[in-house]
Order: C-alpha cells, then sequence, then structure tokens
C-alpha cells in the first residue's frame, strides 16, 4: 500500500506529482471488433502531504446517479487546495456503461469478482486492474451504487461499523441512514477490507436515472469524509444535530400473492411491525390483499415496478436494535427526528 508520505506516486506507469491534477485514461483492453476501451480516471494531487482517498462510481454499469455526484465532486470549489491525493474514477464498468447494463459483455458481476485475476475473464481482469491501479495506491476508499433496475434505494452507508475508523468515515459522511452491512464473497468492500483499507458505500437512487435529492446527499458527504481524513479544511455543508438512523440488519418484505401492487409508503418512513406498506390486487381490483412490515424499522429501499409475482421484494426494511431489543416506535422517532424522508 503506498503511504501518504511517499513522494512517487504512479497509475498505469503514468506519475503523479505534487500541485498535479491530470486525467488519466486505464488501458482495459480492446472489444472484438477491436474497439480500445479505457477507464477514465481523474487524479488531483495537492502540494502537502495527506491520505490518498480514492471515489469510484458505477461497478455495476445501469448506476450512474454515482456519476453526476463526481462530476459536481471536481467542479468543486473545496477540493482546489487539498492535502493529499484525490483520485475519482466516475465509470468503472465502462464496458456495462456503454451497454446501459449491470454486468460485463460475458454476463459477470463485477462487484462478484474482486480482486480478480490478472489472466481471468474479462471481468476479473476489469476487477484486478481496479486493485492494483487504484484500490491498493490508496489509504481510503468511497464506491457509490445506486438500487437495481425497478428498485430505488433511500441515501444509506453501508459498512463495517465494528472497525472503529469506517465507522467514523461512515459517520461522517453524513447520509440519514448508516447500516452494518455483511461482506459479500468477490465485493470490492471485501476486497478493500481484506487489504486493510478502509472503505464505505453509498447507496442512493436508482438505476438509470439521476436523483437531485441524492446527488447533494453523495457530495456533501464525499466532502465530509475529506474534511474528516484532513483532506480540505471545511466541510461544504456544516451538519448541525442531526440524527443518523444506525441499523443492524436488512431484509426485504415479499410479495405474499401475485398482481398488481400499489404502494401506500414512501423511502425513508419509519414503521412499525403489522404497519399496510402497500395493496396487492389483480387487475380488475378484486381480491385485496395487504402488504405488511414484518419489522419495526425504517424503509431504505422499494420496488418500483407495479407488477409483482409472489415472493417479489417489494419493501426493504432496516432495523436497529436497543439493549437487545427493537426500538420502540417513540424512540424511533425521537431518535431520527432531524431526518426528513427523501420524496423519490
Amino acid at each position: 500500500m503506498i503511504k501518504k508520505s511517499d513522494s512517487l506516486y504512479t497509475i498505469d506507469g503514468i506519475e503523479i506529482e505534487r500541485g498535479q491534477s491530470l486525467r488519466i485514461n486505464i488501458d482495459m483492453g480492446s472489444i472484438y471488433d477491436f474497439t480500445d476501451v479505457k477507464m477514465p480516471v481523474e487524479v488531483i494531487r495537492g502540494k502537502k502531504d495527506g491520505p490518498t482517498l480514492f471515489v469510484s462510481s458505477t461497478i455495476h454499469g445501469d448506476e450512474i446517479n454515482g456519476i453526476e455526484i463526481t462530476r459536481r465532486l471536481l467542479d468543486s470549489e473545496a477540493i482546489k487546495n487539498i492535502c493529499g491525493m484525490l483520485i475519482v474514477i466516475p465509470i468503472v464498468n465502462i464496458f456495462g456503461f456503454n451497454d446501459r447494463s449491470r454486468y460485463l459483455p460475458d454476463r459477470r458481476d463485477l462487484n462478484r469478482c474482486f480482486p480478480g485475476l490478472k489472466s481471468g475473464s474479462l471481468t476479473s481482469q476489469l476487477a484486478y486492474k481496479f486493485m492494483q491501479e487504484i484500490v491498493l495506491k490508496s489509504d481510503f476508499g468511497i464506491d457509490l451504487h445506486t438500487g437495481a433496475f425497478h428498485r430505488c434505494n433511500y441515501p444509506q452507508i453501508r459498512a463495517d461499523i465494528s472497525d472503529k475508523v469506517t465507522l467514523n468515515l461512515a459517520k461522517a459522511f453524513g447520509a440519514p441512514v448508516l447500516i452494518g452491512s455483511n461482506l459479500r464473497d468477490g465485493s470490492l468492500r471485501a476486497a478493500v477490507t481484506q487489504a486493510n483499507i478502509p472503505m464505505i458505500l453509498f447507496e442512493a437512487g436508482e438505476a438509470l436515472r439521476f436523483d437531485e435529492a441524492s446527488i447533494q446527499i453523495g457530495v456533501d458527504g464525499i466532502l465530509n469524509v475529506m474534511h474528516e481524513i484532513g483532506m480540505i479544511k471545511a466541510k461544504s455543508k456544516k451538519v448541525i444535530n442531526k440524527k443518523i438512523f444506525i441499523a443492524l440488519s436488512s431484509s426485504w418484505v415479499r410479495a405474499p400473492h401475485s398482481g398488481i401492487h400499489i404502494a401506500h409508503r414512501k423511502l425513508g418512513e419509519l414503521v412499525k411491525k403489522g404497519d399496510a406498506l402497500g395493496e396487492i390486487s389483480n387487475p380488475m381490483g378484486d381480491h385485496k390483499t395487504q402488504v405488511k412490515a414484518h419489522e419495526t424499522g425504517i424503509i431504505i429501499g422499494k420496488s418500483m415496478l407495479p407488477l409483482a409475482n409472489k415472493g417479489d421484494a417489494l419493501f426493504h426494511i432496516a432495523c436497529e436494535k436497543h439493549n437487545e431489543k427493537l426500538m420502540t416506535q417513540n424512540q424511533m422517532h425521537e431518535h431520527f427526528e432531524n431526518v426528513d424522508p427523501v420524496n423519490i
């Protein structure tokens, strides 16, 4: 791992000097028609030493909300005089992005192929090069995601909250919800954790869409983290008395029957176990069945598709435990009183 005090820093063989900003197009090979594919990387190195932070987006090619977050980050006056180095990768999965697809041409999920292999599949090679050229040369990381196709996520941070440094980063980001999320084999977060590099993951919005509220939270959150680790002097927006809902678990409420689903609850709403979340009926409006919350918590994700088959995931609820028991509704409202739901 590159230390923040090192004077020599290279990406894809190109040296970045102190006080230099440049764009590096990392060669990712070519597709079958011989078209070259390159991963654009923006690098800003301050004149003073400090930590190296990577900010990545679009590991899933259709999760484009992070592209706008990184564009606004790079346009921010707050990063004009940083300490250390900021590495911004707006589009990691350039193959999937060009095809408006979550996956790569070999139909693999990049976020299940880390740390990758130098001579593996196309997806594995991309994962390997990203790890070698970006991740392992960084001190901290932020990865930007959205909900999957036809799903929308409430702004949330997912992180290993058992690690004190990572927890501090997650809290500093300032998203309304923080989830202690388990690591998945092959994910970037698992590979980065294995390399002992603190990283947080920001989830907000839906695939192939820009969401203004989520974008603003993302930009402010990254700047908050940069302030926390000493890269910039001031936060973009001071957060006063902001409460964060810290969840220790989450699970999906699934459709009890097939039919037309009409949701009655919004992202960010607090719900109690047994509350009605929506209603399913046949196309004629008959045989109505309520969709009910199976836990007390906050809605962090929901299906945007009104057509549901039995067993389809409809609402994602995050739960916070208090003294080994789920919090009461009054405790939840007191804990979360200063955070407003995003009307997505």
